[in-house]
């Protein structure tokens, strides 16, 4: 059985972008080129900085 959060469940994508976050780094214009396509570290879906991490 796999543990999961009961309460305040947020995505790694969210807990990536709230690290860039902290390091000062704009999570949204952070790219790099594969493919033939910047790709974005957090991935495709928008992600949310964790402000509860933040404060």
């Amino acid at each position: 059985m796999r543990p999961e959060a009961a309460v305040d469940k947020h995505h790694i994508r969210d807990l990536h972008a709230t690290l860039l976050h902290l390091m000062g780094l704009d999570y949204e214009k952070l790219t790099y080129f594969y493919g033939g396509l910047n790709q974005k570290l957090t991935g495709v879906v928008e992600p949310e900085v964790i402000r509860r991490m933040v404060s």
